[in-house]
């Protein structure tokens, strides 16, 4: 599914006029004579190819596709899978945001880019994350696999299996920050998918994709994204380069009731590359549909990362952690070719808020430390402007499969709905509802609690949510109510 608006002709216009020179020169050699003189160019790789994909995040819709299924390199964008394994091992609490992450030999000795933490140091996994998304730090990625999966090695195994079980079917990670290695390989369409699952599986920490920049020792590092704060509605997600790669991004853009992840490989420069996302997001933004609920990549058993006291590691399961299924659906599938889709899965635009402690004793609450410094980052976070205009929709089917994953009830509200703990006990989950419905007062005197159960790790989470908001202003008042209270809370649309 090609566009004469951008396609892979008018991508290769961007070639700086240099290399327009030399091809130009190269078609006027003529033999004179026998004997004719020829310069010859040193060996060197064949130049990236381009490909490109739009997913429409609502519904699935694939509204713009060019060699998305070709294989290519990843570069930095291996990160966002590092970071998705970081995000999974935090909501289970498995580690914090606050946890030290040890720097060894051989993450000190990585190559830029990276942060330059000596052997033997450490930093906070917050600091090792805004690392990896503002200067796609190596040193920082290789210390979070080591901390996370005893080694880089055993982690990028545990990456590939979370590739499967999200249905990433040609990804291959064998390592943690995309430095080359001829058999780390995805294609458009996997980082799509898994740009679709950062923002779905992790609203509470997907805010951290929009960080520009942040502060790290005596230095301000700034992010590598130019299309942050630059194009409308763009909210993160992750750029890459290499020689072999080219120049990568995956960006998320949410507008007006719209919402797109759009991913370009192969650039030639990241000029050329941002470019191509901006006419890519303008074009395909437009024919992106209101309606959907965007539950479009199931949540998977966590992997099994070490927990941060941990000193030995698990033994590491050659099964994928949750297989896809499969199912009889009438028409062409568009995104999702494999891997289950679950019948509820909150979805967010702009995340406020996380979690609130329950009691004295929060250990109960998963996430709750990491997510109060999250909070920070969200008020720092730059607000996508207003949406473009309207131009229609496109044709297409959804893979309507279904995963246990998440249980909800037929009672279920739909709507607009507010979160405000998570706990692994239903009961503290319910009590957690009563306590706020206490003291919400009038803004919660209509609202309907329920819990929804959540698969992680060794058992379930259950969040603690309230619905019947007639529309987002209600539930933003509620949650500024609870704020007030002590509670912490984040609004979404079913």
């Amino acid at each position: 599914m090609k566009s004469n608006v951008v396609s892979r002709s008018v991508f290769l216009d961007f070639l700086p006029r240099s290399c327009q020179a030399v091809a130009t020169a190269a078609k006027s050699l003529v033999m004179i004579g026998m004997v004719a003189t020829v310069a010859v160019a040193t060996p060197a790789q064949a130049a990236p190819e381009y490909a490109g994909i739009v997913i429409d995040a609502k519904t699935g819709k694939v509204l713009y596709s060019e060699d998305a299924d070709q294989l290519r390199f990843p570069a930095s964008l291996t990160k966002m899978m590092t970071l998705y394994l970081t995000f999974e091992a935090l909501e289970a609490g498995k580690i914090r945001v606050n946890t030290r992450v040890p720097f060894s030999k051989n993450a000190a000795s990585e190559p830029p880019t990276k942060l330059g933490v000596g052997t033997g140091n450490s930093i906070t996994v917050e600091q090792a994350m805004l690392g990896l998304i503002t200067r796609s730090a190596n040193d920082a990625s290789t210390a979070l696999a080591e901390l996370l999966g005893g080694s880089e090695e055993r982690f990028a195994r545990m990456m590939t299996q979370k590739a499967r079980a999200l249905g990433m079917t040609r990804t291959v990670y064998r390592n943690a920050n995309g430095l080359p290695n001829s058999a780390q390989v995805t294609t458009a369409r996997d980082q799509a998918r898994l740009g679709l699952a950062l923002r779905q599986h992790f609203p509470q920490y997907y805010s951290y994709f929009s960080v520009r920049s942040f502060r790290f020792g005596k230095q301000t590092i700034n992010g590598h994204n130019r299309l942050l704060g630059s194009v409308r509605g763009v909210d993160g997600i992750k750029t890459g380069y290499t020689r072999a790669s080219g120049y990568n991004l995956v960006t998320s853009a949410v507008a007006d009731g719209r919402s797109v992840v759009g991913v370009v490989l192969g650039g030639r420069s990241g000029g050329a590359r941002d470019q191509q996302m901006r006419k890519l997001i303008a074009a395909y933004m437009p024919k992106a549909s209101r309606r959907g609920g965007g539950d479009l990549i199931a949540e998977t058993k966590d992997a099994p990362t070490l927990t941060a006291e941990a000193d030995d590691a698990r033994t590491l399961s050659a099964e994928v952690a949750s297989k896809a299924t499969t199912a009889s659906v009438s028409g062409t599938l568009d995104l999702p070719e494999n891997g289950p889709v679950p019948t509820y899965r909150y979805n967010e635009a702009r995340i406020e808020t996380a979690y609130a402690a329950t009691s004295e004793d929060s250990s109960s609450v998963v996430g709750k430390r990491a997510l109060a410094a999250t909070l920070k980052i969200q008020r720092d976070a730059a607000v996508p402007p207003a949406d473009l205009t309207e131009q229609g929709d496109t044709n297409g089917a959804v893979d309507q499969l279904t995963t246990s994953s998440t249980v909800a009830s037929a009672s279920t509200p739909s709507g607009w709905v507010i979160q405000i703990g998570a706990t692994p006990d239903q009961g503290q989950a319910s009590d957690l509802l009563a306590k706020a419905k206490n003291q919400g007062g009038k803004a919660l005197s209509s609202a309907q609690p329920f819990t929804v159960a959540v698969n992680s790790g060794n058992g379930q989470l259950y969040r603690a949510r309230f619905g019947g908001f007639d529309n987002q202003n209600g539930a933003a008042a509620a949650c500024k109510a609870l704020k007030r209270k002590g509670f912490a809370c984040w609004a979404s649309q079913q």
